[in-house]
């Protein structure tokens, strides 16, 4: 365990020479103590499970009664949160063999594909980026870039959400959101606001503005995660479950995605932009600014990180590197890229993990011997997200291996004659809300996106027609504070209310729904090649 922190010992160690007091004794057992909302949700997914297994038949295999049993087991405790989400996760690994579905070594390949290899790796560049405060020098610079003299408003503001945007392109939205937004509200500290008073939600032109920028960087994480296959969990899901389910087919990949969800993330940043102005952003902003911000603040904050380190020129290398090899790999027909040299054995996973690796053989520059990454700093990988990508592989094999997904797709008979964008503009609303009132993101995903392509299939449409704004409906969760982690990151600043959200989120949901149904069978159909059949 030579890995590990020598200072955080494996199991607690009690002083000998401390006399320990008792613990207290534990409260009575009674049967009204089990009786808690918990444990009903706890009991909720087998008790479903056991009710398919009794009442439901199919005419088919009895392992596609089991898939559907074992799906509402699982969904049951992801929506209702019953036990831990990365538990739930976990799940599938004993149920699927105790049903039949699966043999324990087939559901556990579920877990480790190329896609998961990706987020593995990009998380750990990361981590670095996180380590080295590289990110808040680069939203300090661009920033400074917008701010104007005598501050412009509309402009900062527009500085500010593209800063939070790009940087959350290649990173988890979440980590991005968690990251700028103290740069965001350090930039406000200057103006004459206290968040947790009652004068803060007087709408003046500076508290007007403060409500623009958190909103702004709130919604801007999630929205530049759109734009690549690694800035948001939902993105990976949609990719493992198009490729788990269409072996044959030509898989999602990083440059794939780029062409479809930076155009989109575009218009749509383009929209929560155009969205502020109007609702915060009055002619008398500059002039109430202009004495309390300006470019002397800005630079002020960039001189306190000092110089730029080896370290974080050497991160930023290697981030550069990472974003060039992820576009390379695969390019045209005509252009294939560097992946052709090895036949097409390396994926973008292989990138990730290649980089992820040169980060603990580089060094710092700081001290002899230290490298840019360490394990210690691995610790903070988000396994629940990696887990939760791995319950998809595991659910979109098992319905496929189990007929059920066969049997769905017979179900949905009737929509061969729904026109398509009836079709698409419908799914978005479902998955966006969804997402909004019901379960996180990535749990929507992962429960929408397998049905979507079964649904597909009936209709006659090409399988990523549906399950593209799908995936992308159930990231349009922006009117809740708990519809998101980002969300809950700025309410919880002060400088917005559930009102703020409330407002913004709709128009923004509503611009972004519209959005996804106009590009996904124009621009979508050129990209992923959906105007035929999955040939």
């Amino acid at each position: 365990m030579a890995y590990d922190d020598p200072k955080t010992p494996l199991l607690p160690v009690n002083d000998r020479n401390q006399p320990s007091s008792p613990p207290p004794p534990p409260p009575p057992f009674s049967l009204k103590s089990m009786a808690t909302l918990k444990n009903f949700y706890i009991l909720l997914g087998p008790l479903l499970c056991a009710v398919i297994c009794l009442c439901v038949t199919f005419d088919g295999p009895t392992t596609s009664r089991n898939m559907l049993a074992v799906t509402a087991w699982v969904f049951a405790w992801w929506l209702t949160e019953a036990v831990p989400m990365p538990i739930t996760s976990i799940a599938p690994l004993f149920l699927f063999p105790l049903f039949g579905i699966a043999s324990a070594d087939g559901v556990a390949r579920s877990y480790m594909d190329d896609v998961v290899t990706l987020l593995l790796g990009s998380f750990m560049l990361v981590l670095a980026v996180e380590r080295y405060n590289v990110h808040r020098r680069l939203a300090l610079n661009i920033t400074l870039r917008f701010c104007g003299e005598p501050v412009n408003p509309p402009f900062l503001l527009l500085g500010i959400c593209a800063t939070t945007a790009f940087v959350s392109m290649w990173m988890h939205n979440v980590a991005c959101a968690v990251m700028m937004m103290p740069v965001a509200t350090g930039i406000l500290q200057r103006l004459p606001v206290n968040p947790t008073d009652g004068s803060a939600r007087a709408a003046t032109p500076i508290n007007n503005f403060c409500r623009a920028v958190v909103l702004g960087v709130t919604y801007a994480a999630p929205i530049g995660g759109m734009s690549t296959l690694t800035g948001t969990g939902v993105n990976l899901i949609l990719a493992a479950i198009w490729k788990s389910s269409f072996p044959e087919a030509k898989p999602i990949s990083f440059n794939t995605w780029f062409f479809f969800g930076f155009p989109l993330a575009l218009l749509i940043f383009l929209a929560l932009w155009v969205i502020l102005c109007l609702l915060y952003l009055s002619k008398g902003s500059s002039m109430a600014l202009a004495a309390y911000l300006d470019k002397a603040h800005l630079k002020r904050e960039l001189d306190i990180l000092g110089p730029v380190a080896f370290a974080e020129k050497m991160v930023l290398a290697v981030f550069g590197t990472t974003i060039v090899l992820w576009m390379t790999r695969s390019m045209t027909e005509d252009i294939p890229g560097w992946g052709a040299l090895f036949h097409g054995r390396a994926g973008d996973g292989t990138v990730s993990v290649m980089v992820a690796t040169l980060l603990f053989i580089l060094p710092n520059g700081k001290q002899k011997g230290e490298k840019l990454m360490d394990w210690n700093e691995c610790k903070k990988l988000p396994w629940n997200i990696i887990l939760l990508l791995g319950a998809g592989f595991a659910i979109a094999d098992g319905m496929q291996s189990s007929g059920l997904a066969d049997i769905l797709s017979k179900a949905l008979g009737f929509l061969e004659q729904v026109p398509y964008i009836a079709i698409a503009l419908v799914v978005c609303l479902i998955s966006a809300i969804i997402t909004e009132f019901i379960t996180s993101n990535d749990a929507a995903a992962t429960l929408l996106v397998p049905l979507l392509s079964q649904m597909a299939r009936t209709a006659n449409v090409h399988p990523l027609a549906l399950m593209v704004p799908g995936a992308i409906g159930s990231q349009l969760a922006f009117m809740l504070p708990t519809g998101t982690p980002p969300n809950i990151v700025g309410f919880t600043t002060g400088h917005i209310d559930i009102m703020d959200m409330m407002k913004t989120g709709l128009l923004l949901k509503i611009v972004g729904t519209a959005i996804v149904s106009l590009l996904m069978p124009t621009l979508g159909a050129y990209v992923f090649g959906t105007k035929g059949g999955l040939q």
